[in-house]
This record gives structure tokens, sequence and C-alpha cells, in this order.
């Protein structure tokens, strides 16, 4: 019994639970801390506070409570049926996830009703079992995610099966033998379903749809790749044969009503092997120490009209993808490298943000104009730093080029223009890191590969000067033309525009970085504004970089942050430090960016905001298909990976620990960043138990510890180009 009162009686366990369900019942909808329950209720002693708490544990455990963090608890509302979307786990730790976006429900293997990865479903909870996790089952599966899959296939005497890459299916798909397609043993094929498992039938049977050809072949799986992400691996004929018909032609009229520079210093600085040239600068002097700076964007929605089948076709893509060896564009290859590629020496048409600037990229002016231009020059990223660098230019510091002389004029094609764009971007850079950026250096893993796509070389591309040039003014031109729209005058509703949004860090998972870069004598602000935490993250990459612990401090960090994605509904962009900011500059290569051009042209002619759930049905759609193509880019990467170190077996190397599992660690190799894995089973000295929140393995017997970040030395053991699995083992 409690050491509280109620009128002159102590308060019972059973009297204080029934205060508490009719205080929940009262506030169905709220959140309920503890500091609000304890004064609503008069819990003004330690004893009474405690009992409150651990009834409300119990409440949770039940069901009737849902827990919002350590301090709060809300009613459940949600009842004992949902609808959601399944995860299928190999491991057999499948998941349902709940529309409301609550937290993840375990669903074992026979609840599963065979239901597969992404599958919208309907789940009944179960009852509880004393000391168990919260458990579902599956009682209906209301759409399949997807009905293709790819895989190699099995041809036996009397029938054929697929095998998948992962294997995602309890059963074998299995493939009669008229519905193979001429589809041999060992064909990667792509298998339609044409009967799905149920609670009479277990099988799963399909037909091949199409034989992408021998696997091994680099083609063949490069095609296997964008057909497990439903990715299109081919262009339908009649989109190619509607972008023949587009002329490339500039008349009279375009060229009246548009600004022209085509006399203006122009140029693109892009990869040396890219084709299509969306960007281009162009720079001239206006007055003194005033530039005016042009960021011109090729005008894709001129030649592609709105609901057009050319528009539908990259509608349903939204990106371009790029995969090792090779771009799948959006966009027929007539149109993003040709017509509205900017090539040099060739009249285009763009959609320009023109700035009058200071040398300190102080903004005087701005405005958006239609415009026809003419590159005078093709850099290449590597030609344009070259230019810098033998100028005087120091990579990565803010310092300017030294001032041309009679004596000592600058080096190199367009030397002066580039140097004064650099200028620009620097003071623009430091301006985003003071107002609260992070600061994230990227490294992109590249391969070079032969004429058959097997990769010879394999390094890390790292961002330079000419790089950030460019990086800044894209930056500074989507983020202008967001604000136009955005930023409006209070009591006034801004018109509908795409933007790019990224939210705040997850503040759980921020909290466990803080915790964790404690032991090496780091530390991190988690509370107070937006920019004091961001400044706080750039202190801490400063300060880690060049240790032991750098990429695993990043790595835990990156985690933290939440990913960007494109919605109407504008929250502002965490990681750039923007209230407003949108993709305008790449319309060859991201739908997103044709929408907010087809729009700001709209609202420039004085045309009315456009239908918001419309656009944000589109964005949805845009978001989802940049992270499809971020998987299969990924894939790529892991497949040339494995067949690079294919005829590197039994060979040692100085490698890092790039990241720890339950399963086994995980090793990138110094030399050429190839990750492989050492598993848990080759880790034979001891028994190791994972420690999740520290990042480490820990030996039980002898406490050796195997930590993310740690320097390691390798031999690589296997190299299955197949699964994409590349095995090392400690090397002695």
């Amino acid at each position: 019994m409690a050491k509280g009162k109620k009128g002159g009686k102590r308060i019972t366990k059973k009297q204080l639970q029934e205060q508490l369900v009719t205080l929940f019942q009262q506030n169905p909808n709220e959140t309920l801390t503890f500091k609000y329950i304890f004064k609503q209720l008069h819990l003004d002693t330690h004893p009474l506070k405690m009992l409150a708490i651990d009834i409300m544990e119990e409440m949770a455990w039940d069901d009737f409570l849902s827990k919002v963090s350590q301090s709060a608890y809300r009613l459940n509302t949600k009842g004992q049926v949902q609808e959601g979307v399944f995860r299928r786990k190999a491991n057999g730790k499948n998941s349902f996830l709940p529309d409301d976006g609550g937290k993840p429900i375990f669903v074992s293997e026979r609840n599963s009703m065979y239901a597969l990865d992404g599958d919208r479903v309907r789940i009944t909870m179960m009852a509880r079992r004393q000391n168990h996790i919260k458990e579902a089952m599956v009682t209906d599966i209301l759409s399949h995610a997807r009905d293709t899959f790819v895989g190699k296939l099995k041809v036996e005497q009397d029938y054929a099966y697929l095998v998948t890459e992962s294997n995602i299916f309890v059963h074998d798909i299995f493939i009669p033998k008229k519905k193979l397609k001429g589809g041999k043993t060992d064909d990667k094929v792509v298998v339609k379903i044409t009967q799905w498992p149920s609670k009479d039938k277990k099988n799963i049977i399909g037909e091949v749809i199409d034989v992408l050809g021998k696997t091994g072949e680099n083609n063949v799986e490069m095609h296997a790749i964008l057909a497990k992400y439903g990715l299109p691996y081919k262009y339908p004929r009649q989109v190619e044969e509607a972008a023949n018909r587009i002329s490339d032609e500039i008349t009279e009229q375009d060229i009246r009503e548009r600004e022209d520079f085509r006399d203006v210093t122009t140029f693109t600085i892009d990869p040396k092997d890219a084709k299509d040239f969306d960007d281009a600068l162009s720079v001239r002097k206006i007055g003194d120490r005033l530039w005016e700076v042009g960021v011109h964007i090729a005008d894709v929605s001129h030649y592609v009209t709105e609901g057009s089948i050319i528009d539908k076709e990259a509608q349903k893509r939204a990106t371009s993808v790029y995969l090792v060896d090779r771009t799948v564009p959006m966009l027929p290859e007539r149109l993003c490298n040709y017509i509205c590629s900017l090539r040099p020496d060739e009249d285009k048409l763009c959609y320009s943000v023109i700035f009058k600037m200071d040398e300190q990229a102080n903004i005087k002016d701005w405005h958006l104009a239609h415009t026809i231009i003419r590159s005078n020059r093709r850099f290449a990223y590597e030609e344009a730093q070259a230019i810098l660098e033998q100028n005087g230019v120091v990579d990565g510091s803010g310092e300017p080029a030294p001032p041309a002389t009679k004596k000592n004029p600058y080096q190199g094609e367009f030397a002066e223009e580039l140097i004064m764009l650099d200028r620009m971007a620097k003071c623009l850079r430091a301006e985003r890191f003071k107002n609260g950026a992070v600061k994230f250096e990227s490294e992109e893993l590249h391969f070079d590969v032969d004429e058959k796509g097997k990769p010879v070389k394999c390094y890390f591309k790292r961002s330079k000067d000419a790089n950030k040039l460019i990086e800044e003014f894209m930056l500074l031109a989507n983020r202008t033309v967001a604000e136009s729209v955005g930023r409006v005058k209070k009591g006034t509703k801004a018109k509908t525009l795409p933007y790019r949004i990224h939210d705040q860090p997850d503040p759980t998972k921020l909290e466990n970085l803080r915790e964790f870069i404690v032991k090496f004598g780091y530390r991190l602000k988690t509370a107070g504004t937006k920019g004091a935490i961001s400044r706080s993250l750039n202190s801490l990459m400063e300060e880690c970089e060049g240790t032991n612990e750098q990429k695993l401090i990043q790595t835990v960090a990156l985690r933290a942050m939440m990913k960007a994605k494109y919605s109407v509904h504008n929250i502002g962009h965490y990681g750039l430090a923007f209230d407003y900011y949108t993709h305008f500059t790449s319309p060859i290569r991201r739908y997103p960016d044709m929408m907010v051009h087809r729009l700001l042209t709209r609202y420039q002619q004085g045309g009315r905001s456009a239908n918001k759930d419309h656009y944000e049905e589109l964005c949805e759609h845009s978001s989802d298909m940049e992270q499809l193509a971020q998987s299969a880019e990924r894939d790529s990467i892991k497949y040339k990976m494995v067949e690079f170190m294919g005829d590197k077996i039994g060979e040692e190397y100085d490698a890092h620990i790039s990241g720890i599992q339950s399963y086994g660690i995980y090793c990138e190799i110094d030399e050429n960043h190839c990750e492989g894995m050492v598993p848990m089973h080759d880790l034979d000295d001891d028994y190791y138990e994972f420690d999740e929140k520290n990042y480490c393995l820990v030996g039980r017997r002898r406490h050796h510890k195997y930590q993310l970040g740690d320097p390691i030395r390798i031999k690589v053991a296997r190299a299955n180009v197949e699964k994409r699995q590349l095995d090392f083992t400690i090397a002695d």
C-alpha cells in the first residue's frame, strides 16, 4: 500500500490505476508527461510517483498506453487490427511498420502469411506473453509491393525454378516449362508472378518475361541490378521515336522572347566522362568590383511538354541512374546528350538565374529569365582545378589567387573568370557554414573500367575547389528561386512548389553520438538552436580530422542525420541551413527540377498556384525513385568491388574496421577502399558478444575488442560475384 492519502485513507495500487485510466481516457489524443500526471493526481511523495510510473509501465506492456518517451505516455487508440508495410528479413526477424509511424512490431515466419518485403498488409496484435516482445500476425495481404523478380534460372527435367540473389522467398518460384521464353539453366531472367501463395497453395508460380543473358556477363549483371529495383534497363521504342521527331532548330521568335547571352563569356565544368551538360556559368565585369554571374540551366521543359509521351516516361523514371560503367538516363539520348546538353560552340536555350554580385559574393540584384547562350569552353573538373592551382589558388583555403600583373598574367584559358568565381564561391561557402550548414566532406568511390566493363582501378574521388565552385553557385540558384516563391509577406499564402527538405537529426541518435564520443574525449551539443547543434557537429568533425577515430565518428554522426526528400510542405533544409531550398539546376537528370521550371514559368506569367496534392504525390514518387536509384548504384559498386578483388584471393592488406554487426566485422582496405566482411564464424579465438551501443565486439574470455575504426590486417578469403559478397579473414 502506498504512503499517500485519499480522503484520509492510503491510496492502493488499484485505486491509483483507476485514476490513471480515467486521466488518460479524458485526454485520448494528448501525450501526458510525468510532471503533468503527478500534478493532476496530486502525487507529491516519491513512493507514490514511483508506483504511478510502475503502473504506467505495466499499462504500456498491456498495450493500454503507448510510451512516447522516457517520461511521457499517451492512450493507445490503435486497436488490435492495424494496416501498414511488411518488412521481410533473411534472418527471419520480420517486422510490421504501422501506417501511423509507430514502432516496428515483430512478425514470426509462421505468422507472416508468406508476405514479401514491402507488401501492404493487415495484422492482428497477438496476446502478449510474459517477458516476451510484442508480436503481430498477418491476416491479409492487401497489395504486393512488386510482381517481378530477377534471378538465376534452374531448369530440371520436369520443371524450372528461379533462384533469387537474396533469399526473400520462403519457397522457390516455380516456372512451367512452356513459360521459360527460351531461358536455360544459369541464365539471368526477369520473372513475373502469376500465382501467389495462399492458405491452400504454398507455391509461388511465375513466368519468364525477359531473358537478360548469361550470369556473369557485365551487361547482363548491370541490367539485372536495374531490374531488381524495378528500374528500366531499356528505352521504349515509341519514346525514342518521339524524341527523334523533336526539332533542334532555334527560331527567330525563340531568340526574340529570350535574353541573349551568346556574347558573354560562358563555360561548363563537369566530370571528364559527362555527356549531359545541364548547367553553365557566364561571367562579366559590369562595374568597379561588380560582376554579373549567370547560372544557366538547360531549358528542358521548352522541348518536353507536360503530359507528352516523353514527359510521362521521364515522370515514371524520375531520375537518371548512375551505375559504375553507365548512365541510365531519365530522358532519351537525343534530348539529354544532344538537344538540351549545353555543348560548346552551339546555341542553346536555357532558364537562368542572373546575379549582380560584388567580389565578396554579396548579391546586389538578381532576376530569373529564359535565355539563349553559347558556351565558349567545356572544362573537365581536373582542367579547371589545374588552372586554379597554377595561378596560386591553394585548394581548400579561403585565399584568393594573387592579382594578375603585366609581368605575371594569369595562366590558362578564362583563368581570370575562374579565379573570380572561385573567390566568390569561397565567400558563399564560408557564409553557409557561419549560418549553421553541416560540414560533411564527401568521398565517392570510383572505378576505371576497360572496354568490357571489367574494373582495372579503384579509388576515392575527393571534392576540390573546382567542384566546390560549381556546387556553391548551384546551391545559390536553387535557394534563390525557392525563396522567390516560398518567402511571402505575412498573411499571404505561398504558391505551390516542390522543395528539397531535410529534417533535423534524430534526437535519440544524436544523444547516442554524444554519449559515444565522450569515450574519445570529444563533446557535442544536443540541445539548443538548430545552428548551435550544427556548429557543434562541425567542430566535432574538425577536431577528429586526421585521428584514428575520424571515420568511426563520421559514420556514427551520419547515421543520426535524416534523409533529404522532396515535398510541397516546406520545413527548410537542415544540412544546408537554408529556410527555402529546391532543385532547379539539373532538369536533364531529375524530374523535380522539370516540375520547378514549369511552375516558375507559370508564376512568371501570372498563373495561379498549382494543385498541392498532385505535386505532393509527384514529390513522394520522386523521393522513392531517388532511393531506388541510390540502391542500384550501391549494388553496382558492390558488384565491381567484388569483381575487382576476385583475382586477389590470398593477398593481405592493411584495413580498418568500417562496420560491426552481430554476424561479423566489415573492413575497408586502406589501399583501394574495397569493403568486405570477416564472418563471425571465422572469429574462432573466443566467443564474441555484440555491443551495439558502443559499436564493438568483445571477447567473453580474453576480453579482446574489435571496435569501429580500429586498424586491422586482413587476408582476402572469398569473392562471390553472384552474391556480391567479399569475405576476409584476419591475417596472422
